[in-house]
Parts: structure tokens; C-alpha cells; sequence
């Protein structure tokens, strides 16, 4: 007859391997490919319903942060599932002081270009709807998340560990760009200043933190002042959620953006392009490259 302890030491063991991924997911690439289909499906998902629910203020905030959180405890316990660990890139004691300051510097980084546009006579402002804002920013706080999980979480991470740092922030940073193109008012040009300003940027800012909570504040400070307080179109999409105020841009595109929006502007890629090699900079005097 067994003793406890063996018996409790085989149970705890039965547990772990019920636990543990099969054998055909232990390697890279179908743990990589795994992972990404996986996350690709719940953008898809969550992003049709958030794009339903805009049309309502309370519809709007409600879906936008439920989506949100669903996604982050999907990522947490697939991830950890998966790769058998703590999921450190969405640690909770880093989420309130690292979202408070991305966010923080997301919006000055919008403001900051919005008024070098502004400076220019590229902008014209008008009023808008405190409901539409509210709206807005439940479908940014989801679309922030969504988008950080699959491109900084699962894309960026998967190559990085196998590439190293540099491919991964060129090929994240050109997909990332490379799927705007393809928004309604989506252009060349547009895809390569949102591969400066979102790819190449917030994938420095998970390189010199390794935490996905710094990049998901940026993401949502900059797209939240730029559609939910100034009523600037995000990314080429058909034009802007609605937001406190409603922008109309004007004079040269290469100014206003545009019909692609203020991202498109000469301005916003020089201020977060900067932003992206002071990231960059401090990422590898600290030994964050890989």
C-alpha cells in the first residue's frame, strides 16, 4: 500500500501534466503559430463587437473595457498554459503605475503634434458630444489591449525569442503599419508613419520595460486624445468614433494627415519617431536588447 506522501506526490504530478500543453506545442513554431492564430481570432471577435456597441455611449464604454479585460485574461492563462510560467509581462504590481504613466505620455505626445498641426493652420476644431467620448473611450481602452496583446505580446515576443530584438521590432513594426493600409481611407504613406508611431514606438516601450501595460497606456492615451477629445479620424478608419470636440483637417496632407487622419502627419511621425530612439536608447544602456 502506497503512503500519503506518494501518493499526494503522483497526484500533484497528474495534475501538472493535465495542465501542461501537448507535446506538439513544446516546439517554437507551432507554439508561436498557435498562439498568434489563437489571439488573431479573439481581435477579430472582440473587435466586430466593440464596433457594434459605438453606437450607444453605454453599449460603447461597457464593451470596450469588458472586451478588454476578457482579452487580458485569455492572454494570462493561454500564455501561462502554454509556456508553463508567470505571465511577468502583464504582472498586476506594474498595471496602475505603468498604464497611469503610458497614458500620460500618450496623450502629450498627441497633444504635442496636434498643436505643432495646429501651428501650421492644418486643423480646425469644432464642437462635439461628452456621450460620444464616453463611447470612444470604451472602443480605445478595447482596441488598445487587443491590438498590444497580438503585435507586442504574441508577435513581437515569439520573434524576438527567436530572432532576437532587432527583426522583431522591423518585422512587428512593418505589420503592424501594413495592416492600417488596408482601413478605409488607408494609404502608402499612412501605413508607414503608423509603422514609425505605433510599430516601431511602442514595441521600444516593451523593450525597456518588458511589460505590456506601458505600450497598452501609450496605445490608449494617443488614439483616446486624438478621436475622444479632439475628434481626429484614427489610422485611415472610416472617419472619426465621435469624440468632445470634432477635428477637420485642412491644407496639405502632408500637414493634417488628411483624410487618413492627424497620424498621418509629417509631425506625428517626427514626435513619436523621436520618442521610439530615446526609448530605444535608454533600452539598451539598461540590457534590454536581445
Amino acid at each position: 500500500m502506497k503512503g500519503i506522501e506518494s501518493v499526494g506526490t503522483e497526484n500533484a504530478t497528474a495534475r501538472h501534466h493535465k495542465k501542461s500543453p501537448p507535446p506538439w506545442l513544446h516546439a517554437f513554431w507551432p507554439r508561436f503559430l498557435f498562439l498568434l492564430i489563437t489571439f488573431l481570432l479573439v481581435n477579430l471577435v472582440l473587435a466586430l463587437l466593440i464596433n457594434v456597441s459605438v453606437s450607444h455611449w453605454v453599449s460603447g464604454l461597457l464593451v470596450g473595457v469588458a472586451a478588454a479585460a476578457l482579452a487580458l485574461f485569455l492572454y494570462t492563462r493561454i500564455v501561462g498554459w502554454l509556456e508553463q510560467r508567470h505571465v511577468v509581462e502583464l504582472a498586476r504590481s506594474e498595471a496602475r503605475s505603468q498604464l497611469i504613466r503610458g497614458t500620460a505620455i500618450g496623450t502629450g505626445l498627441f497633444v504635442t503634434t496636434l498643436a505643432l498641426i495646429f501651428a501650421c493652420n492644418g486643423y480646425r476644431l469644432h464642437g462635439g458630444s461628452f456621450w460620444a467620448m464616453l463611447a470612444t473611450l470604451g472602443a480605445m481602452t478595447g482596441v488598445a489591449v487587443l491590438e498590444e496583446l497580438v503585435f507586442r505580446g504574441v508577435l513581437f515576443r515569439g520573434i524576438e525569442e527567436r530572432f532576437g530584438t532587432t527583426p522583431a521590432l522591423v518585422v512587428s513594426a512593418l505589420l503592424f503599419g501594413g495592416l492600417h493600409f488596408f482601413n478605409a481611407e488607408g494609404t502608402v504613406w499612412g501605413a508607414l508613419a503608423i509603422a514609425v508611431e505605433g510599430g516601431l514606438m511602442l514595441g521600444a516601450a516593451y523593450v525597456l520595460t518588458r511589460s505590456l501595460w506601458l505600450p497598452i497606456g501609450l496605445h490608449l492615451g494617443w488614439n483616446f486624445t486624438e478621436s475622444g477629445i479632439f475628434g481626429g479620424t484614427v489610422s485611415g478608419t472610416d472617419g472619426a468614433m465621435g469624440g468632445l470636440l470634432t477635428g477637420v483637417p485642412r491644407g496639405p496632407a502632408i500637414i493634417s494627415g488628411g483624410t487618413f487622419g492627424p497620424e498621418a502627419s509629417i509631425f506625428a511621425v517626427l514626435v513619436c519617431g523621436a520618442t521610439a530612439v530615446l526609448l530605444l536608447r535608454r533600452a539598451r544602456k539598461q540590457g534590454s536588447w536581445r
